[in-house]
């Protein structure tokens, strides 16, 4: 059969042994915001199954951009333990890539010990909390944060650096007419709303140097009225190809107004609810977390309709991401012209997948997209429902319905 799926391909300066990228999902796997040996095994794992290039998720440059407990924070303390999860992905044969961000008005003071920030003030019940608008002197001063970041991620042994612009996060805040309403030169244009972006891969391009891939994560829409959409992500594709990207990840959604549409499918509500130690969000979000996370229907490589227009508009590498689970719609994704796929359900659920690609022409994994997976991974380390033993009737139940 003749394929690209199993053909080396280049991002920057990186070659990847295939086309396969492990999507930067969150983990949950770093409890006090440290790698434990828990992420360390399930990246090598992903990588012993024959992924090209697997990624670390969702690495905040900054405490202030911390959501949880269990989140990656790039500090100089931790960069030990990174290297020695690099270290085993390349004894595998993988590339690592580890994603940074922050998440601005999805941020916690619990965790981040301040006010939560984003490009405009106001109220973000999906937190619940109270959103200071940044100053302009700190916008400036964040962009530096994610240079600073980068050099991190080069001293821990990593070939890649993705920069998460999407799913409603800092980058993203600022990017959507929906979270910025600002007055001065970061806020109104599109042109004004990218500005951020663009001193934040100013910095970053400048601290990869040559030797270090940079990838970008962005939204093809936001998934709502009012979001973006298109017209305008198309735009931020181009400003990105010229700003110096290696490559960009197609994605789309916002964590805070559309999390589905990232994910597709049903939330499972109560088994997202069991795993809260908040007693009044957990009867909160059982009460009105239907209106709050809407469905959005599922169907293989959801998005590719979306980003087929990326790619006719766009010459750089593209990634396509989201709803890959056989290698027949790989196929189909790669003969469209993209020159990666990225994966994080399917290799949650079957860690050997890719390389069970390589030897089943109709390979398919077992994923049965009840999003288990992300229910849980806001409380605890993200897992396959399929791996446990140890679930209650009426979560089994609400998974079958």
């Amino acid at each position: 059969m003749d394929s690209k799926l199993f053909t080396p391909a280049k991002i920057g300066p990186l070659t990847l042994r295939n086309r396969t990228i492990r999507a930067a999902a969150f983990e949950g796997m770093c409890p006090g915001n440290a790698p434990s040996g828990m992420l360390f095994d399930y990246h090598r794992s992903v990588a012993a199954g024959g992924i090209g290039m697997t990624t670390l998720a969702y690495a905040a440059v900054v405490r202030s951009g911390l959501s949880f407990p269990h989140q990656l924070w790039l500090r100089p303390e931790i960069i030990p333990d990174l290297r020695r999860i690099t270290e085993a992905i390349h004894k595998e044969g993988a590339a690592a890539s580890i994603q940074i961000g922050h998440c601005g008005n999805m941020s916690h003071r619990s965790q981040t010990g301040c006010r939560p920030i984003s490009a405009s003030g106001g109220i973000n019940i999906y937190s619940p909390t109270l959103v200071r608008g940044m100053r302009k002197e700190e916008v400036y001063d964040m962009a530096k944060s994610f240079g600073r970041a980068v050099r991190l991620v080069k001293e821990a042994g990593f070939d890649a650096v993705e920069v998460h612009a999407g799913h409603g996060y800092l980058i993203s805040q600022f990017l959507s007419p929906y979270t910025n309403h600002r007055k001065d030169e970061f806020g109104g244009t599109l042109e004004n709303r990218m500005r951020f972006m663009k001193l934040v891969m100013g910095e970053v391009m400048e601290a990869a140097g040559g030797d270090l891939a940079v990838l970008v994560k962005m939204n093809m829409r936001d998934g709502f009225k009012g979001g973006m959409e298109l017209d305008e992500t198309l735009e931020v594709g181009r400003t990105l190809e010229k700003e110096g990207a290696h490559a960009l990840i197609l994605s789309g959604g916002f964590v805070s107004k559309a999390p589905m549409y990232v994910m597709r499918g049903r939330m499972p509500l109560y088994t997202m609810t069991h795993y809260m130690k908040c007693w009044w969000l957990k009867w909160g979000v059982r009460a009105v977390g239907r209106f709050m996370i809407p469905d959005a229907p599922f169907e293989e490589a959801y998005f590719l309709p979306d980003a087929v227009k990326f790619r006719e508009n766009l010459k750089l590498p593209l990634v396509y991401v989201g709803g890959l689970v056989s290698r027949e719609k790989i196929e189909e994704v790669l003969n469209n012209g993209f020159e990666f796929v990225s994966m994080a359900r399917a290799l949650l659920n079957e860690p050997d997948f890719v390389n069970r690609m390589q030897r089943e022409e109709n390979a398919r994994c077992s994923c049965e997209h009840t999003n288990y997976c992300i229910a849980r991974m806001y409380s605890r380390e993200m897992a396959c429902h399929q791996h446990l033993s140890d679930l209650s009737s009426r979560i089994l139940k609400e998974l079958k319905k």
